[in-house]
């Protein structure tokens, strides 16, 4: 299943690759094309909202200035906390917010486009020292996370940066690649392998509730999928973590990403269009009415390979489609809180028709296979806010999500006689209450205490032809329900205006058999100067299984130990972390980490000693009985040097060296599937504003990606003719590597702005250089011998987006 969904992922970017390239030509003619340029000097207003951080409760009086400007502008919030800035230029800007008792916040670089207001919601933290007559100037902390709790290995990341980061294409994934210890799984998926980690100890949260993975052509328990299901117009600044997790995130391993929904503009209606390779993408906001602060956002997408196909240009031997929706809605009361109204879903399938012509039968995946696989998903949910004391939010969120896939295959014989070869089908719906209390003791102490509770109900259903036995086996077949429970609480004290510590413990608590893990967790961040910190960071974590997993049946009678893998305990890891943050100029940054994780309990062959262990594994479904003796551990060193966007021009230049290893139930340590060993990123952009009102910004973006190959293991050949698929030879599992993978990317844009109008026409060039990346070695039963497969070629991704 896993080789299907590499090929299926890879089928999805194939038809890009085929029928984009037409659309090359066009870019270059409408950069062409002569403008119309006037000395108008455009401008657009910023609103928003001032509150404080922890409470989100708002802060009257608050200055904000926007700097740079001549003369010398700004304004002050409301007795709300609301603030208009009209009149402001475009361009990139940078707004100074102050309030006395709290320290100074500096927004630089925000983007303000003709077609649309700029609604920010600010957020400032208060000022242990309450010296308001004290004037510091304040550090530029953009990569410092929006969670305060968080203080090792977290950075937010904007929505304007997956737009501008090259091959990032609006894609939260694909974008965090170009950070240190982070690399793609491969290029036919978002799949990311942090730190040596499968890409399934991931963790997806919106709006502070974990959520299904988020995107399209998912398989079961993958975190990843073929590309976003969430569009970026309903995105803003959110968090990204890769290790020793702040106590309120639980169930994951590797990775958290912690997205926060952006709010629609509540005084104006506003639209956007997108029309590209990956989509056709439309978007809507705007007030319910004129005497009401409460707004709407919804984005919708259709795939633009559907639109091809319905009006008759071939896209290839198989089908793909997909389509999403995604919605933010605000409801706010005057006396009974804030509500909102949020959620996405997303239809994806994959359709190929096999043909009874052995002529065409070149390689296995040559048109001797019908297959029809479909992976959807969706969640609704709603929040609820309430400040019920001066210094108390309480936040509680409802959300019910669905997910299912389904695969059949069928092959042709050589006498054009169809054999079944998977039959599965995978449905988990779920309905989760989180409910979260901040309590801010004094401007010293705070504390985040919460608990997350979840009630899932699924059916199981897999079936696939065994080629060693030579029979069709049933694998899993279970319908039930069960519960998860997670608790958390977690103190952030500032001992000293430089020394700030965190302490927490996060619960975990699976019902199908009563498994529990209680985790401790704690970090000390210490201030040396300004711009200069150490930080020191130690996790517990805990993971449950793919829920199908707990129900692998060796047999389908109904016979004693039917499910011998429903007893598994989680997976566990200790997570440590050593970091050190330097600014070196106003604009430029260096950061260092080291780190250490330590796995044990990991799920490793129960009956037999081989080198099988779920660490190697990308998604979530291993056809044998198991038991919790496996370790893993990854270390490694990890180095960041960022120049923050500045007069035009930025770069990130992120590194890692590191080791990733495990024992199976034999007891050697090997090195895992994902041991890479070293990875590199370069990223450079550069921006020109043009024009005689310098209204037109032409962006160029570059991004080069070295890594060290990952780890295969060698082929059976004769043992794989025999059977007529592949066979690996367990006990060199992981010993060959893979070359070395190089690929450079290119995204150029070129945006305009009008009176009330702007306009985006971007290409993206993935693997600009055609570069032939190796992605594995497979045994083809139709050549009868072992082929390597490669990753994707050059690919443009063509997309134009109008603001308005």
């Amino acid at each position: 299943m896993q080789s299907y969904i590499r090929f299926k992922n890879n089928r999805f970017h194939h038809l890009f690759s085929r029928y984009s390239y037409v659309f090359i030509a066009v870019i270059f003619l409408l950069l062409s094309t002569p403008q119309i340029t006037h000395s108008q000097t455009l401008t657009q207003t910023i609103r928003g909202i001032v509150v404080d951080k922890s409470l989100q409760t708002p802060i009257a009086g608050a200055s904000i200035v926007l700097v740079g400007s001549q003369p010398l502008r700004g304004t002050t919030t409301s007795i709300e906390g609301d603030f208009v800035l009209p009149n402001v230029p475009i361009g990139r800007q940078t707004l100074k917010v102050t309030y006395m008792g709290y320290k100074e916040s500096v927004m630089s670089n925000i983007v303000v486009n003709a077609g649309k207001e700029l609604v920010l919601t600010i957020g400032l933290e208060e000022d242990i020292t309450q010296l308001a007559e004290i004037t510091v100037k304040p550090t530029v902390e953009k990569d410092k996370p929006l969670n305060d709790m968080a203080t090792v290995s977290a950075r937010t990341f904007s929505v304007e940066e997956t737009q501008r980061y090259a091959a990032a294409v609006n894609d939260p994934a694909r974008m965090a690649t170009a950070y240190a210890g982070v690399m793609s799984a491969d290029d036919g998926g978002n799949n990311i392998v942090i730190r040596g980690n499968s890409p399934n100890g991931l963790l997806w949260r919106m709006e502070g509730i974990d959520i299904p993975n988020p995107n399209h052509f998912s398989s079961l328990g993958a975190s990843g999928g073929g590309i976003s299901i969430l569009s970026a117009q309903v995105l803003t600044n959110s968090d990204f973590m890769t290790g020793a997790f702040s106590a309120e995130y639980g169930n994951a391993l590797s990775g958290v990403f912690d997205l926060k929904l952006r709010k629609g503009n509540n005084q104006k209606r506003e639209y956007t269009v997108q029309a590209g390779l990956l989509g056709l993408d439309v978007a809507a906001e705007g007030p319910f009415s004129s005497t009401y602060k409460g707004s709407y956002l919804v984005n919708y997408r259709y795939s633009t390979l559907e639109l091809l196909s319905k009006i008759g240009l071939p896209v290839g031997d198989f089908a793909q489609r997909f389509q999403d929706i995604s919605y933010n809605i605000s409801l706010p009361t005057q006396k009974l809180g804030k509500f909102t109204l949020f959620g996405f879903g997303g239809l994806s399938s994959s359709t190929g028709v096999a043909k009874a012509d052995s002529t065409l039968w070149k390689t296995e995946g040559d048109k001797r296979f019908d297959e029809k696989f479909k992976s959807n998903t969706g969640a609704w949910g709603a929040t609820h806010s309430l400040n019920f004391s001066p210094n108390a939010l309480l936040k509680t969120v409802v959300l019910y999500s669905a997910y299912e896939n389904g695969f059949t295959q069928k092959r042709y014989t050589d006498n054009y006689v169809f054999e079944p070869r998977y039959d599965e089908h995978y449905q988990l719906n779920k309905l989760s209450v989180s409910s979260t209390l901040n309590y801010k003791f004094s401007a010293r102490l705070a504390l985040r205490t919460g608990a997350i509770w979840s009630h899932q109900t699924y059916d199981f259903f897999r079936e696939a032809w065994d080629a060693e036995a030579k029979k069709w086996e049933r694998y899993v077949s279970s319908k039930g329900q069960t519960a998860t429970l997670q608790v958390f609480a977690q103190a952030n004290y500032k001992l000293t205006e430089r020394l700030t510590a965190n302490l927490g413990v996060h619960t975990l608590r699976l019902f199908l058999n009563d498994r529990q893990s209680i985790e401790p967790r704690a970090s000390v961040k210490w201030d040396l100067a300004t711009g200069q910190s150490l930080a020191v960071g130690y996790g517990l974590h805990s993971q449950t299984h793919p829920l199908a997993l707990y129900f692998y049946s060796p047999t389908a009678d109904d016979i004693p130990n039917r499910y011998p893998n429903q007893s598994l305990n989680f997976t566990k890891a200790h997570h440590l972390v050593f970091s050190y943050d330097r600014l070196l100029s106003e604009h430029t940054r260096l950061k260092t980490e080291a780190y250490y994780q330590s796995l044990y309990g990991v799920p490793v062959s129960a009956n037999q000693r081989d080198a099988i262990s779920i660490l190697n594994v990308a998604d979530g479904f291993i056809s044998k009985q198991l038991a919790n003796n496996g370790r893993g551990e990854n270390y490694g060193f990890e180095l960041t040097l960022e120049r923050f966007l500045h007069n035009n021009f930025y770069y990130l230049v992120s590194g890692s060296i590191f080791k990733s290893r495990y024992q199976g139930s034999d007891e050697v340590w090997r090195s895992t599937r994902f041991d890479a060993g070293s990875a590199l990123n370069v990223l450079v952009g550069k921006e020109w504003q043009l024009g005689q009102g310098k209204n037109n910004v032409l962006g160029i973006n570059l991004k080069t990606t070295y890594m060290g190959g990952y780890r295969t293991t060698p082929i059976d050949l004769a043992a794989s003719r025999r059977q007529g698929q592949t066979v690996w030879i367990d006990t060199q599992t992981n010993q060959d590597k893979l070359d070395a993978y190089f690929r450079s990317d290119v995204r150029v844009s070129w945006k305009r702005n009008k009176n009330g109008f702007t306009s985006t026409l971007s290409l993206d060039l993935q693997n600009a250089t055609n570069r032939q990346n190796v992605y594995n070695h497979f045994f083809d039963s139709n050549l009868n011998e072992i082929r390597t497969v490669y990753q994707l070629p050059l690919i443009p991704v063509l997309n134009y987006r109008v603001e308005f």
